[in-house]
């Protein structure tokens, strides 16, 4: 009976999870949507609008072609911390001038502890549910305008049981791939041009065939404009504007990003954004990066959405060491 009450709760928590950050009704047959969920204060202070851009480690999560002209080995933890619950990501970036770039992460996504419970008996037991994302990338630039990245994913859904779970159900598992490419217009015009194919892979299996549910693919198209033309006092100064739509492979109902940085000697970063979908992952976003040398730090904040009603709006924070 205990065993059958842990399935039971099990069950529900992943059913929850998906309803919580399921971006549209015509998407209910989708499962694993915690991969949507958005990692990298640099991105989030942008508006999730980087498809185009070059964002560092960040790249993995992004578009993996966006690491193909990193210069430096990068170690970096990028934190996130909302009503949906904590996440940490941990990603090594290694450059070579003959292979290309090649980087490994993991992304733990926390979504807390559930209580077990035995009428009448009260508390037994809880279960702690984590999302795992192992990812390895590989990116090279081809030519003086082209970018390309692929990165592949190992995807695992977690419900470690104390208490009456003697018998937990196994680790459902699936992969997935990102495709990603960057083409720069330079020097017809200060503009990169972004595509990405992301989580393209078999479904994820919960407890049986019956309920496995494809991974949440979408496609990504977006630009970025940089200017840096100014002069007198603002001459140090940059600024880049970029735009982003994604949405299903049938592209019914696409949902937009839109972000600006200002850029002062390429140290003190200042970042908004804002990002339309039927989701948590939408509304206003503001971000604050300072690069000190070797050290990088990015924060950022988003300002509407399921969790900044609860009053925990997400915040984000990435901590990069460029070696």
């Amino acid at each position: 009976m205990r065993r059958r009450r842990c399935s039971l709760v099990v069950a529900v928590v992943a059913a929850g999870l998906s309803a919580a950050d399921r971006p549209l009704p015509a998407q209910d047959t989708e499962g694993g949507l915690w991969l949507l969920v958005p990692i990298g204060a640099h991105a989030v202070g942008k508006g999730q609008a980087v498809v185009a851009d070059a964002v560092g480690s960040e790249a993995v999560w992004w578009n993996p072609a966006g690491l193909a002209r990193a210069t430096r080995r990068e170690a970096a933890i990028h934190h996130s911390d909302s009503f949906l619950g904590e996440g940490d990501a941990v990603a090594l970036v290694i450059p070579s001038s003959l292979l290309g770039v090649i980087s490994a992460s993991v992304n733990i996504l926390n979504f807390g502890e559930q209580e077990l419970t035995v009428d009448p008996g009260g508390t037994v037991g809880t279960v702690l549910v984590r999302s795992f994302l192992f990812s390895g990338t590989y990116a090279t630039p081809i030519g003086d305008r082209l970018n390309a990245g692929i990165t592949y994913k190992v995807v695992q859904f977690r419900f470690d049981c104390s208490g009456p779970c003697t018998d937990p159900p196994s680790i459902p598992t699936t992969s997935a791939i990102d495709i990603g490419a960057q083409y720069n217009l330079s020097p017809t015009a200060p503009v990169w041009i972004g595509v990405l194919l992301r989580n393209l892979g078999p479904r994820l299996q919960v407890f049986d065939n019956e309920q496995a549910d494809p991974v949440p693919t979408r496609l990504h198209l977006g630009m970025r404009y940089r200017y840096d033309r100014f002069s007198g006092a603002a001459e140090d100064a940059t600024v880049q504007v970029s735009a982003e739509v994604a949405d299903e492979l049938s592209f019914k109902s696409p949902s937009t990003y839109y972000g600006v940085e200002l850029a002062w000697q390429n140290r003190v970063f200042f970042r908004s954004g804002y990002a339309h979908e039927q989701s948590e992952n939408s509304g206003v976003s503001l971000g604050f990066g300072l690069s000190l040398g070797s050290l990088v730090l990015d924060v950022a904040r988003m300002f509407e959405g399921f969790s900044a009603d609860a009053g925990q709006a997400p915040t984000y924070l990435s901590l990069r060491y460029l070696f």
